[in-house]
């Protein structure tokens, strides 16, 4: 699961990048008149990470939602109030997230969504998978058909224009600017809590059916089953992603743009699976120790080392410190990416050899077990 995380989170900051940097893929339109270099760059971070990792995430906490659980049972503990304390400190994580950094959270959707899991907790791992094919497949067909009506329909992109206009004035200004910014977008961030939704709440479903059934544990998947789930990701999942790609950042029409976004959605758990069975296979390999030596430690400390990604880029994009919002080409800011992601492994690394939790996750962890003995004493 470490390793997993860990993975992860190099997805997740090749796409929040661009999100935070870039006031074109912020608003979700091609910037006019970019490099060859750049829109390549951006071509390639959408077929390959965008919409995919933070299923991988939240079919995570899923996942570790069993594993919370049995460790309350064996303390003979009552699950359900610290699972509701954890779930308010997410929330409040991600209202602080999107008010003081970047409205693309997660955090909140985990927080609010957890309370439905918490009420799922007792279905079948059967009946999980299948309520998950249904809400992702309703919400995947959903996109799909709008984004098919967009294809005939595509209308005007002059307040678009006008909103990058206003972004980059308000992300170059002053720290004021930074946060009314941030504030005015608030409402954006709570409706994309609601529109991701159902793909969150989807793979938490499949994470507690996988953790009921302990499918990450060593043997709990086999060699040849990692294998046919990685096959049938790639066949189904890339072609949907080179669509999804195409689509959103050319070559085609700008028309097909919605339509390539309902694709993408619908085929992304595919893409997803294959990156997951592709680093279990890893993991099994000879060279499965040195993956795990550096991927699992930035994995356990995830909550950490996603906020300090927002942190990292909030500075550079912003008037907090060097106001390059839309002043970066794709390209290099890849470069970047790597750079950063390369800085918390080692990081992380360093911190998991002299302490347990990471900072964020220790503070999570105080919320959690707030009144217990064991929260006394990690106090």
């Amino acid at each position: 699961m470490d390793a997993l995380r860990g993975l992860a989170l190099l997805g997740i900051l090749m796409v929040n990048s661009t999100q935070i940097m870039d006031p074109y893929a912020s608003e979700g339109i091609r910037e006019p008149g970019a490099a060859f270099v750049d829109g390549f760059a951006m071509w390639l971070v959408t077929a390959l990470a965008a919409t995919k990792f933070y299923l991988l995430f939240s079919f995570l906490f899923g996942y570790s939602f069993t594993l919370q659980k049995a460790s309350a049972d064996r303390e003979n503990a009552d699950f359900t109030p610290r699972f509701l304390r954890r779930s308010l400190g997410l929330l409040v994580l991600g209202l602080a997230h999107a008010v003081l950094l970047y409205n693309g959270d997660i955090l909140m959707t985990y927080g609010l969504l957890g309370l439905l899991l918490l009420c799922a907790g007792r279905i079948t791992p059967a009946t999980a998978v299948r309520s998950a094919v249904w809400i992702y497949g309703v919400f995947g067909l959903a996109l799909m058909g709008l984004g098919a009506l967009a294809a005939f329909d595509p209308g005007g992109g002059g307040a678009e224009k006008e909103k990058i206009a206003e972004a980059v004035s308000a992300y170059r200004g002053d720290a004021g600017t930074v946060l009314q910014a941030n504030l005015d977008r608030l409402p954006d961030a709570v409706l994309g809590v609601l529109i991701m939704a159902p793909g969150v709440f989807a793979a938490f479903l499949l994470g507690l059916a996988a953790g009921k059934r302990n499918l990450l544990s060593r043997d709990g998947t086999s060699r040849s089953r990692l294998v046919r789930g990685a096959a049938v990701g790639l066949i189904v999942g890339v072609p949907g992603a080179l669509f999804f790609a195409s689509a959103s950042v050319g070559p085609l029409d700008e028309r097909w743009q919605y339509l390539g976004l309902g694709v993408g959605i619908l085929t992304a758990p595919a893409l997803t699976c294959a990156y997951a069975c592709l680093l279990l296979l890893l993991l099994r390999s000879p060279w499965g120790d040195g993956a795990r030596r550096w991927l699992a430690p930035a994995g356990r400390m995830a909550l950490t080392n996603y906020l300090t990604q927002s942190v990292v880029l909030t500075v550079l994009a912003t008037a907090y410190g060097f106001s390059l919002y839309g002043r970066m080409g794709t390209a290099a800011l890849m470069v970047l990416v790597c750079a950063v992601y390369g800085v918390q492994l080692a990081i992380s690394d360093a911190w998991s050899r002299r302490f347990r939790h990471g900072p964020a996750e220790w503070l999570l962890r105080i919320i959690t077990l707030a009144g217990t003995a064991q929260g006394r004493a990690d106090r």
